[in-house]
């Protein structure tokens, strides 16, 4: 992870849950003390936010010390201790929710981005987040996705140009969309990649007409209808499925043929994992 992207992130979340100060520790521990706390596993899951954790303990008690016992993307169960940290206690007390509500987090995130993974590890396809995240922890979120195992799609609307159904109404058709995407990347000097969403085989044999993009992206398609598509596009262009793709369907799809398929649910739908900070001394 970026390490300018992560002391922005610790700044911020300190900022708005310490404000001008952590009262309930200042006000009953010394400024002195230090003590020993493990990071204790409540819930199965895929750990992540390990690496992240280190850098919060290091900017709030650079003297900090960390004794890593599990690592990010290790599998965890109830009663296992990720890591022992000796610190500032008042450091230790003001990094705490930080940490869980972090790591709790991306552990949920990596915990289904594993179960989807493991549902077609052994097919030639991959799952792939989305743009689906929380605001400003996108990139926490993205790399928890790829601790279980599956895949970053697109960072952000700057690093591939994806053309959705609502750019292809707003345009007037799908090859308006295409033919001034091309225009526009030639005017610019870029080399984007480029997905156009599909709805229907109709649509599919437009982008066909046009060529001169990346992959296609096929919404909302049947099984059936999938099957059709990718033996319509023939190795041609990239495929991707996207679109109501659960754990009991995703192998159906997978199964279809299709390069991609992107998953939604990787970073809307989690639940975040109950990990649990204790001191012991």
């Amino acid at each position: 992870m970026d390490l300018k992207k992560i002391k922005s992130y610790i700044e911020m979340a300190l900022a708005e849950d310490v404000g001008d100060g952590d009262h309930t520790s200042l006000a009953c521990i010394p400024k002195s003390n230090r003590n020993k706390a493990k990071l204790l596993v409540k819930d199965s899951c895929v750990l992540a936010g390990i690496d992240l954790a280190i850098e919060i303990f290091k900017y709030v008690d650079p003297s900090s010390k960390i004794e890593i016992l599990m690592k990010d993307g290790d599998v965890a169960k109830y009663g296992d201790i990720a890591f022992y940290v000796e610190c500032n206690s008042q450091a230790l007390l003001q990094a705490e929710r930080l940490v869980l509500n972090s790591m709790q987090r991306m552990s949920g995130i990596a915990s289904l981005s594993r179960k989807f993974a493991e549902k077609v590890e052994d097919l030639p396809v991959k799952i792939l987040d989305t743009r689906k995240t929380t605001p400003l922890i996108r990139f926490l979120e993205k790399e928890a996705v790829k601790i279980g195992g599956c895949y970053n799609y697109r960072i952000g609307l700057y690093d591939w140009i994806m053309i959705k159904d609502n750019h292809v109404d707003a345009a007037g058709s799908i090859t308006n969309a295409i033919q001034r995407v091309l225009k526009y990347q030639k005017e610019k000097g870029m080399n984007l990649s480029i997905t156009v969403e599909v709805r229907d085989i109709k649509e599919l044999k437009e982008v066909l007409e046009n060529g001169n993009i990346t992959r296609i992206m096929l919404d909302n398609f049947t099984n059936s209808n999938l099957r059709k598509a990718v033996k319509i596009i023939d190795g041609r262009f990239e495929t991707e499925a996207s679109g109501g793709v659960n754990l009991r369907r995703v192998r159906r799809i997978a199964e279809t043929g299709v390069d991609y398929i992107s998953v939604g649910a990787l970073t809307h739908s989690v639940a975040s994992k109950d990990l649990s900070l204790k001191i012991v001394e």
